[in-house]
Order: C-alpha cells, then structure tokens, then sequence
C-alpha cells in the first residue's frame, strides 16, 4: 500500500501545511485534497475546524481564500458547462459534415 507523502507528518503538521498550500496557491479544497492525499472532507475539517485551534492567523487567511473560492464556485461551474457544450456542439457539427 503507497503511503502518501504527507501522511509522514503529524496530523497537525498536515493542517499547517494545508492551510499554507491554500493560501499560497488559492487552492479549492478539492484541489488541496488530491494533492495531499486525503479526502475532501478532511481537508475542509481540518482548515476550517482544527486550523483556528493551531495557528489562528493562518486559519483566518485560509478562511478568507475559502470564502472567496465559494463566492467564485457558481462561476467555475458555468465555465466549464459553457465548456462542456461548445465542445459537444462541434463534435456534432464534425459528425454531421463527416469530418475526421
């Protein structure tokens, strides 16, 4: 069974890190969760629960880029509806002139 690299670190040690990886990347907690290997849930726990507990400044910073990720969430999922059709609507446009 692979170990991730991030489950050598304690867990509070994980929870700075993510936290730091947010703020610096403005990461989505999805995003931060593939990264370190751990849920979705984990991570939103972890950042928004047991951050302020271990470092209250980070926590606050984390806070206001995950707040600024959901305002944005309803625009990302547009983006990629938008996305999703344009490209179904030239496949079928390549299908029905019979274009490879």
């Amino acid at each position: 069974m692979a170990e991730s690299l991030f489950m050598l670190f304690s867990i509070e040690d994980r929870i700075v890190r993510e936290g730091e990886y947010i703020c610096a990347t403005g990461a989505t907690v999805r995003q931060t969760a593939l990264v370190f290997g751990v849920s979705k849930s984990c991570v939103h726990k972890d950042v928004t629960a047991k951050l302020k507990y271990i470092d209250n400044v980070l926590y606050l910073k984390t806070a206001a880029v995950l707040k600024r990720n959901f305002a944005e969430k309803h625009i990302r999922g547009g983006i990629a509806t938008k996305k999703k059709y344009q490209k179904k609507s030239a496949d079928e446009f390549l299908t029905a002139n019979n274009v490879k």
